[in-house]
């Protein structure tokens, strides 16, 4: 029996191991925390990248959404104050009540846009007719990136 009590007390000696392995200890081991560290880093990397592209397309979206209240204002300018031509000025069609005030573009410019391309630029020959230089950063409502223009016959 002696024999027996001693193979039972071999296991208690040896504390390294066994101590690792005790079922009572509450707490994570260091590569399980790293392990779990990695993984919300690489998740909230590919949030702040959609997160941007979002923003992107939101500038974009904004700028057009601008651009069509200019054409807006401009018809009901020339339906209701002046039959006979497009306001000559940016003053003239935030003046009538048809434009509250000039939109303000987004910043910053984004793609290939300048921060002179990304200001609404309005320009008109005598009040025949109108247009407006804008730029977008990337192909947004069924419009390319680039620079275009806004004059009585639509967007160019």
């Amino acid at each position: 029996m002696s024999g027996q009590k001693l193979l039972i007390l071999d296991p208690i000696k040896r504390l390294g191991v066994n101590k690792l392995k005790q079922k009572n200890q509450k707490g994570f081991t260091l590569i399980e925390l790293l392990v779990v560290i990695a993984i919300i880093g690489l998740l909230a990397s590919v949030v702040l990248l959609a997160l941007n592209s979002a923003r992107q397309k939101s500038r974009d979206a904004k700028r057009l959404a601008d651009i069509r209240q200019i054409a807006s204002a401009a018809e009901l300018y020339f339906d209701a104050v002046n039959p006979n031509g497009y306001p000559t000025s940016v003053a003239a069609l935030t003046g009538q009540g048809s434009l509250a005030t000039w939109p303000t573009t987004p910043t910053p410019a984004d793609g290939t846009c300048t921060t002179t391309q990304n200001a609404y630029t309005y320009s008109s020959s005598g009040g025949s007719t109108y247009s407006v230089a804008f730029c977008l950063g990337a192909a947004t409502g069924g419009i390319s990136a680039g620079v275009h223009t806004l004059t009585q016959a639509g967007i160019q």
